[in-house]
């Protein structure tokens, strides 16, 4: 049994314990699911759990490990109890479901806190199609999750795909592409190397250049590609008009079957192993193919993106100049299943690489599946060996169309910013300023990629 988190309420650090006894049946060789993808799968999304009937803001429900409302949602409210879980017939597709036993046949069922009032399957919109749900290694075989007491007390387990504010979906490929043209070439491109392989999107803007220009590394979020990324947060268009290049790694579904960067996994927190080697090594390729500015190599992402850019930044520190969490978590933060939970829900303790990296965090004031603490820990992790910082704070009111942010910058002596922090008044789990056309956007700003390009080039 795992050590309980106090910073977890009850219910979930039974189910953080269940996952930590799960872990050794899960195959060593096999992809492990992210846990953002499982909090996303069981509705887990921070916050209080509403109440039968209660009126609950769209911005505190969540589905998508990247979900972000439309802005102006309106308030949605929970329906009634239905049946219960053991009277769904096992929809087609999903292996193992069907023969999931009865809750009615379980001893002392009627002792269960809260079972009354746990909605059954056939409420929960769109299940049949839920991707991903039968890739979950184990999920079936979870022992003892029917048992566990205090599961209808979970924040946020209502929430199901289909009900309002469950986050806007991505638009179709060609309203995508369109989004992500900007005048360049928008080339589809694949790396191969020593610790695996992955394909990208590569943004060559138009014009000569007379020469290096510099490269910003892109990482999406879970759910999401290459191609929805890149037309989301409309870096192609600042690309050409500063004139830099932008690649777009996409995570293979066969390494997370739904799309995550595995930022918690230990062997992918170092330099020369997994998930790091490999988008070091799509850096090394546009660098040989085109004429990069070494010291101008910058990585930015969202959520599971933006920890894994934490990751690389942290694991080849000679390699990348600058690195922007956008809605994500520290490197190391978390180094297991159990201790990603943790982190997400109330912050980890993230650790440093060999050397310190500009770093610029963004993060929703109110993000309900990673905290807004490891915003700070990511800061307090940053300023770490970068003596003599000094700070400044600048605070941008809200408009009619803008949301309001707080700005904390940390200067040297030669004042240039070491280390900057935006947070987001009201924002969610999303990236500020982007293009609707991406999924898990938030168009009412601040704008973030004009942001972080700013920070990345502006010295």
């Amino acid at each position: 049994m795992s050590p309980t988190c106090s910073s977890l309420p009850p219910a979930l650090n039974r189910l953080r314990d269940r996952l930590s006894g799960l872990s050794p049946r899960l195959r060593s060789d096999g992809p492990l699911p992210d846990p953002t993808g499982i909090l996303a799968q069981l509705g887990l999304a921070g916050g209080l759990p509403a109440a039968a009937g209660r009126t609950t803001p769209a911005a505190a429900q969540s589905f998508s490990p990247d979900a972000c409302p439309p802005t102006g949602a309106p308030p949605t409210t929970e329906g009634p109890p239905l049946r219960r879980l053991g009277t769904r017939p096992g929809p087609s597709g999903l292996p193992g479901l069907a023969s999931l036993p009865s809750l009615d046949s379980r001893p002392g069922l009627a002792d269960l806190p809260g079972l009354a009032s746990l909605p059954s399957l056939d409420s929960l919109p769109g299940l049949d199609s839920l991707p991903g749900l039968a890739s979950l290694p184990g999920l079936d075989s979870l022992p003892g999750l029917d048992s566990l007491p205090g599961l209808d007390s979970l924040p946020g387990l209502a929430a199901r795909p289909g009900r309002p504010g469950a986050g806007r979906p991505a638009a179709g490929e060609a309203a995508q592409r369109e989004a992500a043209e900007a005048g360049g070439e928008l080339r589809r491109m694949s790396y191969q190397g020593p610790a695996g392989a992955r394909e990208y999107l590569l943004y060559v803007p138009t014009g000569e250049r007379d020469r290096p220009v510099p490269l910003l590394v892109m990482l999406h979020g879970g759910t999401q590609t290459a191609l929805d990324f890149a037309a989301g947060t409309g870096m192609n268009r600042l690309a050409e008009e500063r004139g830099f290049l932008v690649a777009y790694p996409e995570q293979s579904r066969q390494a997370n079957a739904r799309g995550y960067w595995n930022w918690f996994r230990p062997e992918d927190q170092s330099a020369g192993l997994g998930e790091p080697a490999i988008l070091a090594g799509i850096v090394e390729q546009v660098r040989r193919d085109h004429e990069i500015d070494s010291d101008a190599v910058y990585v930015a992402g969202l959520s599971a993106g933006g920890a894994m850019a934490a990751v690389l930044a942290a694991t080849y520190p000679d390699q990348i100049a600058g690195v922007a969490v956008h809605s994500g978590l520290g490197y190391r933060a978390a180094t297991d299943l159990p201790s990603a939970f943790a982190a997400m829900q109330g912050g980890g303790r993230p650790g440093t690489g060999p050397k310190p990296v500009r770093t610029m965090v963004i993060h929703g004031t109110d993000d309900r599946l990673v905290a807004p603490a490891n915003a700070d820990q990511i800061v307090d992790a940053a300023r770490t060996g970068v003596p003599g910082l000094t700070r400044h704070r600048t605070e941008h009111p809200s408009s009619a169309t803008t949301r309001g942010y707080v700005v904390e910058s940390h200067r040297d002596a030669t004042g240039l910013v070491q280390v900057e922090a935006w947070r987001v008044e009201g924002g969610g789990h999303c990236w500020f300023g982007g293009h609707p056309a991406g999924s898990y956007t938030d168009p009412s700003g601040p704008d973030a990629s004009a942001g972080i390009v700013d920070f990345f080039l502006g010295h």
